[in-house]
Order: structure tokens, then C-alpha cells, then sequence
């Protein structure tokens, strides 16, 4: 279902994937979503470990933009030039404003990880995949917003994705 889509009202999970195409300005959905959160129409949330997603995509693509380093490899080139790191600062200021936008950002605790290896063992997902599943059952939240099509073999949940990314 489309972003769109979201009933007023609703308790919603973002996915890394929103916000990065909300702050790279891919999706005009992704930042009509984000603004009906910050506006208080909709009740959206995250997990630390999906922040943790968006502050290293949003960097690596920063590096990129200030042609600090060019794929592949990007992580590996930036290690070897700590200097190059220094001089990026706009993945960070986009991050903050995460919480400004009303998002509930929730921890990642040691019972968080216990809880997501059935996600892993049960559906096949990735270690952070199973970890915003597994937060997503701690907090009775039942909607996702994301366009990770793995998410689509979890039963229980409802997802939203965004319509207008051609990737």
C-alpha cells in the first residue's frame, strides 16, 4: 500500500529507507510522511539501530557529493583518510532533525537483540531487519513504512511503501 495511504491517527514504524529518501530529496512521499508525523497526524517511530542505518548511508552519500571518495568501496577509502571524515557534517545535521520531526526513536537493549533471532530464523531477515521487527513487537506496532520487500514475508505486519522511488 501506498504511503499515502496511512490513516490519521495511526502508529507507524519508519524504515531507514524514509528517511534517507526524504533527506536526499528522492521522494516527495517519503517527506509528505514525515511531515504529517511532525505535525502530529501521524504517531511515527524508530529504533536506534535504524538511525545508526540512515547516519552511515547519509554519510557514505555525502562522501560521495563532495567527491571525498566514489564507489566502490567508499567505507574502506574514507577509513584509510580520516581526514576526508572530518569534513563531512550535513549526514549529521540531517539525522538530528529526526527528532524534531516527533519521531520516537526506541533503543536497541540487550532484549531487543534476544528477541530478533526468530525474525532471522523464522522469516530469513537481516540482523537490523530483525531487529525493527523485533522492536516493532515490543511497542505493539503493527504498521511499517519502508520499501525493504523483505519486511512482506512477516506475518502480522502492514506495510507502506513509497510510490514514486524508481531504484
Amino acid at each position: 500500500m501506498g504511503l499515502d495511504t496511512i490513516r490519521t491517527g495511526t502508529h507507524i514504524f519508519i524504515d531507514s529507507n524514509i528517511f534517507i529518501y526524504h533527506f536526499t530529496g528522492v521522494s516527495d512521499e517519503c517527506s509528505i510522511l514525515l511531515t504529517r508525523c511532525e505535525s502530529g497526524e501521524l504517531n511515527g517511530a524508530t529504533s536506534a539501530n535504524a538511525i545508526l542505518e540512515v547516519l552511515h548511508r547519509l554519510m557514505m552519500i555525502e562522501a560521495v557529493n563532495k567527491k571525498l571518495a566514489a564507489p566502490p568501496n567508499i567505507v574502506a577509502k574514507l577509513q584509510k583518510h580520516p581526514e576526508k571524515i572530518k569534513q563531512l557534517n550535513e549526514y549529521y545535521s540531517n539525522t538530528q532533525h529526526i527528532a524534531d520531526m516527533g519521531i520516537i526513536i526506541y533503543p536497541v537493549s540487550s532484549e531487543t537483540i534476544l528477541q530478533s533471532h526468530p525474525f532471522r530464523a523464522g522469516y530469513g531477515l537481516m540482523v537490523n531487519d530483525s531487529i525493527i521487527t523485533a522492536c516493532m513487537q515490543e511497542n505493539g506496532i503493527k504498521y511499517l513504512a519502508t520499501n525493504d520487500d523483505a519486511f512482506l514475508k512477516v506475518n502480522g505486519l502492514t506495510i507502506f511503501s513509497p510510490e514514486d522511488i524508481d531504484l
